[in-house]
């Protein structure tokens, strides 16, 4: 049953358009026990007589349970507040749609509970008996262009359970953010987390933690497919996994997510969105992560593109792949901080890979159900940071979250094709060897014709089933040392079809336009422009026209800025821009 309130917008005022998300941290408090539903907005006439109280129409979102009860959130009179009540994760999911409408006044819809679309089932029989079988046949949460979702506590989050929908669509002007109430506050640093946790979204996707017949794109499930998904814990654990790659969990557009990750136990923790068996009618475009503890965007299976992605101070994988994913990622942006950040990419061929035999591998890849992600123009600006746990008496204050800031992890039945790129380490002097650009670790990283073969051997290989081509590399550490040496980046740079370009690096070494002569990649000016291919230069070298290669990298300077306008925290001088 969708809520509309469109009469409520007819008869509220309204201010000038104030997009919020915009800004790095609010001024606004807000008292989280509010529980008024009116505003006294009596007034005095010329008489001194009191004139009646005309009444404030709620703006908060409301439904009947199942037991017919309606329930609404309280408003004083500028934001809406929900409370445990009203929905409190998998304990009293939301069953039927939902709407979140834009507040006026920089109003914000604050939930003190984590807010569940549609009941998680675990079997077959639950989906069916509940007429969800293949995805859209459950709840929609819909937000308008210009809402706030602000939550409370750090364990709190919103899960699009398999068959509901989020349709999040905002707009360049009026972006959406989800954030914590702390940040609304004005309470939290620019990269503070783990204030709220984060969305995950489940769909009927592939993924190879299932059993199937057949190849990818013509699969057959043999048995259930009900995977727990990861920041699940109690009644909270909600599942994901099908046969359905085109499934559609809805469309995000023009949305931020701020100030998030929650490590629900170890080695279990929300990272900014997961999208958990996400199919690929799902459309996601425009959309920012702002400061997370774990990963930005996590993918397990599912087959879910992305476009035009910002990944900015996560600490741990800004991308991470697994399970059989098979996306596309074009123009993404990702900015580590600087002395906190793991990995740019983390992509995993093959779920529980280590526990399974080399049959079983081989079989997956035969019938390409591992991950085989396409990402096109992909900006990486690397964080120098050292391992969390070393002692480093020089360098005290540069060990981050999680592991040393470094490229792309490319492991475990992975067949990645990676095309004009851009991936940078040299704004900072390395830490240690563990800086690294690129580092392959399995034989099962890519294959060759019908023979799986030695990344050294030159398992990514332009042209194959799996290759990294006209994309410029600059770090110091150039491949990590398990690619036995150098090999393997020298490989790269001339026998896969000679379009990699990588830098020589000593030291810290700006990277931007007018400031050193022998490496010039990038403007001067945020938010991170690329030069156009042919005016880069790389170890003293113009690299001139390449394979028709104008630029790589998220963003072409003198092109679209599509992070123009909405985004978060690129307006200002970055860490790594040393221009006047």
């Amino acid at each position: 049953m969708a809520l509309s309130f469109s009469p409520v917008r007819a008869l509220l005022v309204l201010g000038l358009s104030f997009a919020l998300a915009a800004c790095d941290s609010g001024d606004i408090n807000i008292n989280p026990a509010t529980t008024d539903n009116t505003v006294d907005n009596s007034v005095s006439n010329s008489n001194n007589t009191t004139q009646a109280a005309t009444p404030t129409v709620n703006p908060c979102a409301s439904y009947e349970n199942s037991g017919g009860t309606k329930l609404q959130g309280d408003f004083d009179g500028t934001h809406c507040t929900y409370n445990e009540i009203f929905s409190d994760g998998g304990a009293n999911p939301i069953l039927v749609d939902l709407v979140l409408t834009k507040l006026d006044n920089s109003g914000v819809h604050v939930f003190k509970g984590s807010l569940f679309m549609g009941k998680n089932y675990s079997t077959d029989a639950g989906l069916s008996g509940a007429g969800i079988t293949k995805g859209g046949d459950g709840p929609t949460l819909s937000i308008e262009a210009g809402a706030t979702i602000a939550f409370t506590s750090a364990s709190d989050f919103i899960a699009i359970n398999r068959g509901s929908k989020m349709n999040a669509i905002g707009t360049a002007a009026e972006p959406i953010t989800f954030t914590s109430l702390s940040d609304i506050n004005g309470t939290v640093a620019a990269t503070d987390v783990q204030e709220w946790g984060g969305i995950v979204i489940n769909g009927f996707g592939v993924t190879n933690k299932c059993s199937y017949t057949g190849s990818r794109g013509a699969t057959t499930l043999t048995g259930e497919c009900h995977v727990v998904s990861e920041g699940s814990e109690g009644e909270n654990t909600t599942h994901y996994g099908g046969n359905n790659d085109e499934d559609s969990s809805g469309r995000l557009e023009y949305i931020i997510t701020k100030h998030t990750g929650y490590e629900v136990a170890t080695d279990n923790e929300l990272n900014a969105i997961t999208f958990a068996g996400v199919g690929s009618n799902t459309i996601v475009k425009n959309a920012q992560v702002y400061s997370s503890y774990d990963d930005g965007y996590e993918f397990f299976g599912g087959s879910v593109n992305v476009e035009n992605y910002i990944a900015m101070y996560v600490r741990d994988d800004s991308i991470d792949i697994d399970e059989g994913y098979n996306g596309t990622i074009t123009n993404a942006l990702v900015i580590q901080s600087q002395y906190d950040g793991n990995r740019c990419i983390e992509a995993d061929g093959i779920g529980s890979f280590t526990s399974k035999t080399q049959a079983f591998i081989d079989d997956v890849v035969t019938r390409k159900l591992n991950s085989r992600p396409t990402i096109t123009n992909l900006t990486c600006i690397v964080s120098p940071n050292g391992t969390k746990d070393a002692a480093d008496a020089d360098n005290p204050n540069k060990q981050g979250t999680h592991d040393p800031g470094a490229g792309w992890r490319l492991r475990e039945g992975l067949y990645p094709k990676i095309s004009n790129s851009l991936l940078i380490a040299s704004f900072g002097p390395q830490i240690d060897s563990n800086n690294w650009c690129i580092r392959a670790d399995t034989s099962q990283t890519a294959k060759s014709g019908d023979k799986l073969v030695d990344p050294v051997g030159g398992a990514i290989e332009a042209g194959s089933e799996a290759f990294i081509k006209n994309t410029v590399v600059a770090c110091e550490t150039k491949s990590s040392k398990n690619m036995a040496g150098d090999s393997s980046w020298k490989y790269l740079a001339t026998e896969a079809g000679g379009s990699n370009v990588f830098a020589t690096i000593s030291g810290a070494v700006d990277a931007t336009a007018d400031l050193n002569t022998d490496l010039i990649l990038v403007e001067g000016t945020t938010p991170v422009f690329s030069l156009a291919f042919k005016d880069m230069v790389v170890d003293g070298t113009a690299l001139g026209a390449r394979d028709g290669v104008t630029y790589v990298g998220g963003l072409e300077s003198g092109g679209t800025n599509w992070t123009s306008g909405w985004a978060v925290g690129l307006d200002a001088k970055l860490w790594f821009d040393a221009t006047e």
